[in-house]
C-alpha cells in the first residue's frame, strides 16, 4: 500500500498526496475521467485529441513544454479507452509552477483556430504512421471493430477514421472541453518531496475557484452478449501472415477478472509462459506469441497473438492453438508452476512501485476506481487463486465457440473481406 492523505475541494477536485522526501523531485499527475468510451460513433479521438490540445497553451502561456522545461522539469500524458492522464516530473521547489500550469490549462486551454488545426495535423500525421504505415499497424483495429458491435471499445483511442478527426470543429471542442476537462471530472495526485499541509494550501490557491464543470451523465451502451464466433481475412502488404483471436471477459471491477488476467500471465508472461513452451519451442508454425488482458473498466478482451513461420497460414496456426488451449483447460497448472507467475507478477509489481511516477500514476488511477485500498485488495486476491479457479475460469472464458478471430493474410492488395 502506498501511504498518502487526501481531500476533495468543494468544486469536485479530488486530490492525493504521497510524501517521500528521499529524492528532491515531485511529481504532479493529473487523470481525466475521460477516455474512448466517452466518445459516440462519428465523432471518435477526442479524449486522444485533447491529449495533443492540452500542450498547445492557454490564454496565458503560450507554450506549456516551455514552461515546464524552464524549471527543470519533464512532461507528458497518455489517453486509452477510460482515461486520460497528465504528468509533470520536476524539482519539488518549483512545485507551483506545474500546479499553475495544471490550474491553468484546466480552465482556459487554447481553441482557437490554429491550435486546432496543427494539433489535427499532427494526429492525422500520428494516425497514418501508427495504423496504416506499419505492417500489421491496422490489426487491432480489425480485433475491436470484430469483437464489439456496440460499445464504444470497438474503435481504437486514436479513433475510428480519420474523417472523423478532420471534422472537428472548434463548438464540439469546446463543449468535450467543457465536460470533461473540469475538476468534478478529475483526480489530482501529488508526489515527491513535499509536506502535506502546504500542497493542500497551494492546491486550493491554484484550484478552488476553477468551477465544476458541465458533466453530462456518460451513458454507456452495454455491448450484446455474443453467441457465436466471428472470423475475418485481412489482407496486406505484410512479410508473413498473423493470428489475432480474442475472448470476452469481465471488466476490471467484475468478478473473475484478476483470474482472467492470471490466466493471461501463465498463458504469455515470460519465457516460460505455457504458449512460448507449447508453440514456439516445441512447434514450427508460430514465430511469437503472447497473451493479455486490456485491462477496461468496462468488459473487454483476453488477446491471444502471434505471428507466423514463413509459409504457415493464420488459420493453420489458430488450429494448432486450439489444440494447445484445450489441453491447458483439461491438465491443470502444476502449483509450483502457478507460484512461479504469481512471483513473476510481484515481482512486476515492486518494480512498478520503484519509482515515484508509477506511485502517483497508480494512486490517481485506483481513485478513479473507488477505492485505493483496492491496490492491496487486488493483489492480495490475485496471490490467492487457486489452480481450480483458473481451471474453471478458463473452461468458462477461453470458449472457442465465442471468440473473435482476425486472420492477418500477405497479400499486396490492401482492404478487408
Amino acid at each position: 500500500m502506498i501511504k498518502h492523505k487526501s481531500f476533495i475541494l468543494d468544486n469536485g477536485l479530488q486530490v492525493m498526496v504521497h510524501e517521500d522526501h528521499s529524492s528532491e523531485m515531485a511529481v504532479v499527475n493529473l487523470l481525466y475521467k475521460v477516455g474512448s468510451r466517452n466518445e459516440v460513433a462519428g465523432k471518435t479521438g477526442l479524449a486522444h485529441y485533447f491529449e495533443h490540445l492540452m500542450f498547445s497553451g492557454t490564454k496565458h502561456i503560450p507554450e506549456f513544454d516551455s514552461a515546464i522545461e524552464r524549471v527543470g522539469g519533464e512532461c507528458n500524458a497518455f489517453t486509452n479507452t477510460d482515461i486520460t492522464n497528465f504528468y509533470i516530473t520536476l524539482p519539488a521547489i518549483n512545485l507551483d509552477t506545474a500546479l499553475w500550469l495544471e490550474a491553468d490549462r484546466m480552465q482556459f486551454l487554447n481553441l482557437k483556430e490554429k491550435p486546432i488545426n496543427t494539433q489535427k495535423q499532427v494526429v492525422i500525421e500520428e494516425f497514418k504512421q501508427r495504423y496504416l504505415n506499419q505492417p500489421y499497424g491496422d490489426a487491432m483495429n480489425h480485433v475491436r471493430q470484430l469483437a464489439f458491435t456496440q460499445h464504444p471499445y470497438r474503435w481504437p483511442t486514436i479513433g475510428e477514421k480519420i474523417e472523423d478527426i478532420e471534422q472537428f470543429d472548434r463548438e464540439e471542442l469546446l463543449a468535450f472541453y467543457e465536460q470533461n476537462y473540469a475538476p468534478n471530472n478529475a483526480v489530482l495526485c501529488i508526489a515527491g518531496k513535499v509536506n502535506f499541509e502546504e500542497v493542500k494550501a497551494r492546491v486550493h490557491h491554484w484550484f478552488d475557484e476553477i468551477p465544476k464543470g458541465k458533466l453530462k451523465e456518460k451513458s454507456i451502451i452495454a455491448e450484446p452478449i455474443q453467441d457465436a464466433i466471428r472470423r475475418k481475412q485481412v489482407f496486406s502488404n505484410v512479410p508473413t501472415e498473423a493470428l489475432y483471436k480474442v475472448y470476452k471477459i469481465p471488466g476490471r471491477l467484475e468478478n473473475n477478472y484478476l483470474t482472467c488476467d492470471l490466466i493471461s500471465d501463465v498463458l504469455g508472461f515470460g519465457r516460460s509462459a505455457y504458449l512460448e513452451q507449447k508453440l514456439i519451442k516445441n512447434s514450427a508454425l508460430f514465430a511469437n506469441c503472447q497473451a493479455y488482458v486490456l485491462g477496461n473498466i468496462d468488459p473487454g478482451l483476453l488477446v491471444i497473438t502471434g505471428k507466423m513461420e514463413k509459409g504457415i497460414t493464420a488459420e493453420e496456426a489458430e488450429a494448432e492453438l486450439d489444440t494447445t488451449l484445450e489441453i491447458f483447460k483439461e491438465v491443470p497448472i502444476a502449483q509450483r508452476n502457478l507460484q512461479k507467475i504469481k512471483n513473476q507478477a510481484e515481482a512486476m509489481q515492486t518494480y512498478e512501485s520503484v519509482s515515484l511516477l508509477g506511485r502517483a500514476m497508480k494512486l490517481a488511477y485506483y481513485a478513479y476506481l473507488g477505492d485505493t485500498q483496492l491496490m492491496k485488495k487486488e493483489f492480495e486476491r490475485k496471490m490467492a487463486i487457486s489452480v481450480e479457479e483458473i481451471q474453471q475460469a478458463t473452461s468458462t472464458y477461453l470458449n472457442q465457440d465465442l471468440a473473435s478471430v482476425i486472420y492477418y493474410k500477405c497479400s499486396p492488395k490492401k482492404g478487408a473481406i
